[in-house]
């Protein structure tokens, strides 16, 4: 690989999957580069409810896990970032065990059997919904999904308590759930 194409290769990891295929200026896509955003307690809004079909045909709810955090990663099975964040997510998800709830939302994929070979691939094993058009990220007002990848994490209330913009590590996920369970 020449410097020029390495070059190019790491500045795309750097900016994230910004440019999705069929974004729209709607949902108002931006860079991801790693930021977290902690919310206070007493300044977190209530999360929407996402619902529908996982990429296996079954129906599911993140009102399924009242009573627990839930870890929310937005991901496309085009985007190299998502790619590389995976197995980080798979490692947290084994780490909290049932102190946190994992779900993804597929989102920009077309067609559900590209993602099903992502799952396989990354062997992803919690649940994700298939939202090609998006319209699930539309319901996060105060602290928007605004980057794929993007991780929201939702406290036990609820509530919107944390994001990620960008790719996310295992230990900085625990982390910050860590940090939603103990009221920060």
């Amino acid at each position: 690989m020449s410097r020029l194409a390495a070059a190019a290769a790491a500045a795309l990891l750097l900016v994230g999957c910004s440019a999705t295929p069929g974004a729209s200026e709607g949902l108002g896509f931006t860079g991801g580069d790693g930021t977290v955003t902690l919310v206070p307690v007493a300044d977190r809004q209530e999360a929407p409810v996402l619902a529908g079909n996982t990429l296996a045909g079954e129906e599911i709810s993140t009102a399924d896990f009242a009573g627990t955090p839930i870890v929310v990663n937005v991901w496309g099975s085009w985007c190299a970032p998502c790619r590389a964040e995976a197995p980080h997510l798979v490692e947290a998800a084994e780490q909290l065990g049932d102190r946190a709830a994992f779900v993804g939302l597929n989102t920009r994929d077309l067609d559900a059997a590209p993602a099903r070979a992502f799952e396989r691939a990354f062997e992803i094993t919690y649940p994700s919904i298939f939202d090609p058009d998006g319209e699930l990220l539309l319901g996060f007002g105060q602290l928007p999904p605004k980057a794929i990848p993007s991780t929201v994490v939702i406290d036990a209330d609820g509530r919107v308590a944390a994001r990620v913009l960008g790719q996310v590590d295992a230990k900085t996920l625990v982390g910050i759930v860590g940090d939603v369970e103990a009221g920060s």
